[in-house]
């Protein structure tokens, strides 16, 4: 059985002990195939207050619920409409959050203290068995926002993690996650359902399901993880700009104050002022490598991170999102 901060997913009796951390209210980090989440037990508001303190995350900022099967859906929501229903069976277990209507006296700490809960299975193996050993020990949901300070880059490997928190939290080794960008989230408490945050799921395949457009998000929407202006920021400002722009200005003298990290498919000249990462050319591959890429920059010690904005086409909105906010 592995020992210390980093417990391995492949370990049977590593994954038991991590069940039982949970179901004695203690945190834990997990895998799932978006990013690492930072996990305590839903239906324990004390324990979800853990998350809160140890992110440095308002309290009244929701997290989403993981959850082992759609019969565990009952204990935290007080009606499943048929537009999350028909998402559920589409798209479940997979990279979507649902907010549907919350049950009274349930998980109101993971919830912010809103009237909804947001809920996902995730498609992890890691995560499932998990929740599976957790929900045998009388856990019926995990909250589980990402394993990092509030508002920083999102962890894609266990390794995040623990530079995150120093040891301080055991993380649950699942490997590289392999979406790499949060979920999906869709609003299922009102008459038309609304995307709030978009995903590696599409919109298009979502409202293929649905057979109507999604809404935007508006004034009455519920509150979102992940959906603040300024979100997966890393400690090197981030700035965005088109590739005639970026080009033009590798072109100019070299920048006081430090090297410039460059995420981009157009190459910086070579040379001492720039530390270049080749953006990849299919959207699913910069998702899966994106928040690696801004750790690794930051690692390197760049006095700022330029990035090509990404094309405009719907597969790119979950990478645009997170680049939008990164750089807000």
């Amino acid at each position: 059985m592995s020992t210390g901060p980093l417990l391995a997913g492949d370990d049977a009796a590593a994954l038991q002990a991590a069940a039982v951390r949970l179901a004695a209210g203690e945190l834990l980090a997990f895998p799932t195939e978006t990013v690492y989440g930072l996990g305590a037990r839903a239906d324990d508001d004390a324990a979800v207050a853990r998350i809160f303190a140890a992110k440095g995350r308002p309290a009244d900022h929701p997290l989403i619920v993981h959850v082992a099967s759609l019969a565990a859906v009952a204990h935290f929501a007080a009606a499943v409409p048929p537009a999350a229903q028909a998402l559920m069976q589409a798209f479940w277990p997979g990279p979507l959050t649902l907010i549907l209507p919350r049950r009274p006296g349930v998980a109101a700490g993971a919830a912010g203290g809103q009237a909804s809960v947001g809920l996902r299975m995730p498609a992890h193996p890691v995560a499932l068995a998990l929740l599976r050993a957790a929900a045998a020990l009388g856990v019926p949901g995990v909250a589980g926002p990402s394993a990092n300070r509030f508002g920083r880059v999102s962890p894609t490997r266990a390794t995040h993690v623990l530079a995150e928190f120093g040891g301080a939290v055991p993380v649950l080794d699942g490997g590289e996650c392999e979406v790499g960008i949060e979920s999906a989230i869709v609003d299922c408490t009102r008459e038309r359902p609304a995307l709030l945050r978009p995903g590696q799921l599409g919109r298009a395949a979502l409202e293929a399901v649905l057979g109507v457009a999604l809404a935007e998000p508006d004034a009455q929407s519920p509150r979102a993880s992940g959906t603040l202006a300024s979100h997966y920021a890393p400690a090197a400002p981030v700035s965005l700009f088109e590739v005639a722009e970026l080009c033009r200005r590798f072109t100019l003298p070299a920048r006081a104050g430090g090297v410039v990290g460059v995420y981009s498919r157009a190459a910086p000249p070579v040379g001492p002022a720039w530390l270049y990462k080749p953006m990849a050319a299919e959207a699913s591959a910069v998702a899966h490598e994106l928040f690696a890429v801004l750790r690794d920059l930051d690692a390197a010690g760049v006095a700022a991170i330029w990035v090509e904005t990404p094309p405009p086409g719907p597969e790119w909105d979950g990478v645009r999102d997170r680049l939008r906010r990164a750089a807000a």
